[in-house]
């Protein structure tokens, strides 16, 4: 019987960084995934790529994009994302409570992280088409993103995939791990389904890197509650719990914000599960530059709040707890060329009228009247003397309304108008397993480590609460991912 080194479970971007770490460490490496290999990737082939890192300047950049040009240079204002501006932007969000430990790993190792990726033969690109706008002949970015993977989450699935291979790190599909080998005290392998049979594969180290329970709509209603059935899933079907299940049958310890999740405004009308066809386009992120109205007619939450990246990923729940769970995100003329890409697709939830009488008619669900009376108190409240600035918090915001907007507020009375209907679109799950913020091993509810055990990814519970940077997913899953690689396969050599 052949035993590995290191199992890794999982085909996505967490997944491939432990198997890689672990193979640059002379660990013989299997991986194991779920879904078919057309489906392979997890959520990573499902993101468009940003991916969130400090950054003391546009040298830091360029070692990870050495072929940025000087003329890219020169028209463009990078700014600078410093570690500081990093945790503050991490504890911010997630209301003070991400775990200090995993946060300073995750913040300190990122720049490192990347130009690891960038050795391993991974391609940087700055993200011109949604992070900046160019303003007076230079692009300007903002919120802390500035660097994609190239191809976004397909490519550097492909990618990563192509580099593992050539490596000779082992790939199953259509390998669903149901179960760990556990004799009480180590982990000594994984019960895996195939079509055709249950076998036991043995190894002296498991990395689990196979995505939270987003997919699962039992336990989305068990533990983000009520409701959350009625979610749709951005990203791979595959993701329902298995991972976490295994580990808590063996007495892992949970941890984390596991009533919590990263969920988005998505396509009102998009299937059930992703669609790798159309990937990240349901998404509706260009809300900051317009208003958004529930059922009832009326504007339900700060639109203006903060950068998009800062608020777009608790949107969603607020989203799904209106009437009947949607929202329209309404536009005039001024702002329209602000929209993202996603605006443009074929599948689509969009009406447009020449005046906003004629939108609220067919706004579907929505009461006309009432829209048309909060849209005129939305006017009338606008602080026009502010001017108007995309990347910037222009401080452009409305006076007197019970619910502000606290920047980018424009009236909206120049037609032809576009309304865009969105549901809740679930991301991921904050909920996850305990681990040692320095090797990434799995901890038991004593809160001692078990031998063998590591995970990584979207598993790694107590980072987010609440709430999530934008981008920040892909470089927790190549920090934690690269974590747990390295420490498995130091942990082999022990033996």
């Amino acid at each position: 019987m052949v035993e590995w080194d290191v199992i890794v479970v999982g085909a996505g971007n967490a997944a491939f960084c432990a198997a890689l770490a672990a193979s640059e460490s002379g660990a013989r490496v299997l991986m194991l995934e779920r879904a078919p290999k057309e489906e392979n990737g997890g959520n990573s082939r499902f993101t468009a790529g940003a991916i969130r890192f400090a950054y003391d300047g546009v040298d830091d950049l360029r070692a990870i994009m050495p072929d940025l040009t000087d003329e890219e240079v020169a028209m463009t204002d990078f700014g600078t994302y410093t570690e500081s501006q990093f945790f503050d932007d991490m504890f911010r969000v997630t209301e003070f409570r991400s775990d200090p430990d995993l946060c300073e790993a995750l913040v300190r190792q990122s720049q490192g992280t990347m130009c690891w990726m960038h050795g391993l033969g991974i391609r940087f690109v700055p993200i011109y088409g949604r992070q900046a706008f160019k303003i007076d002949g230079k692009f300007k970015f903002w919120g802390g993103l500035t660097v994609e993977t190239w191809g976004g989450g397909p490519g550097l699935v492909d990618r990563l995939t192509e580099i593992a291979t050539k490596r000779g790190i082992e790939i199953r599909y259509n390998a669903r791990v149901v179960s760990l080998v556990h004799d009480g005290h180590a982990v000594q392998g994984v019960k895996v389904k195939t079509r055709t049979a249950i076998e036991e594969v043995h190894a002296k180290t498991v990395i689990l890197a196979c995505g939270g329970f987003e997919s699962n709509a039992e336990w989305r209603t068990r533990y983000l509650g009520p409701g959350w059935e009625l979610a749709r899933t951005r990203g791979s079907r595959f993701n329902t719990g298995d991972g976490l299940r295994i580990a808590l049958d063996i007495g892992a310890s949970p941890a984390g914000n596991w009533s919590g999740c990263h969920a988005v405004g998505w396509d009102r009308n998009a299937p059930e599960f992703g669609d790798l066809a159309v990937g990240d386009g349901f998404q509706k992120h260009s809300y900051p530059f317009g208003i958004m109205v529930n059922a009832t007619g009326r504007r339900f939450v700060d639109e203006g709040a903060d950068f998009r990246n800062y608020t777009y990923a608790k949107y969603g729940r607020v989203i799904l707890e209106q009437p009947n769970q949607f929202a329209w995100q309404i536009f005039d003329q001024k702002v329209l060329h602000t929209l993202r890409d996603e605006y443009r697709i074929k599948q689509v939830s969009k009406v447009t009228a020449p005046t906003l009488e004629e939108l609220a008619e067919k706004l579907e669900g929505v009461n006309a009247a009432n829209f048309l009376d909060e849209v005129r108190r939305y006017n009338e409240a606008v602080n026009t003397d502010i001017p108007f600035n995309a990347n910037v918090k222009d401080g452009r915001s409305t006076v007197g309304l019970e619910i502000p907007k606290s920047n980018w507020a424009n009236t909206i009375d120049e037609g032809p108008f576009e309304a865009y209907q969105v549901g809740c679109g679930i991301t991921f799950t904050f909920g996850g397993l305990r681990i040692d913020p320095q090797t990434a091993q799995v901890l038991d509810v004593d809160l001692e480590p078990i031998p063998g055990l590591y995970t990584a990814g979207e598993m790694v519970g107590g980072l987010f609460y609440f709430n999530y940077p934008g981008g920040t997913g892909l470089m927790s899953g190549a920090v934690f991912g690269k974590m747990a690689g390295t420490a498995a396969a130091a942990a082999v050599n022990e033996k």
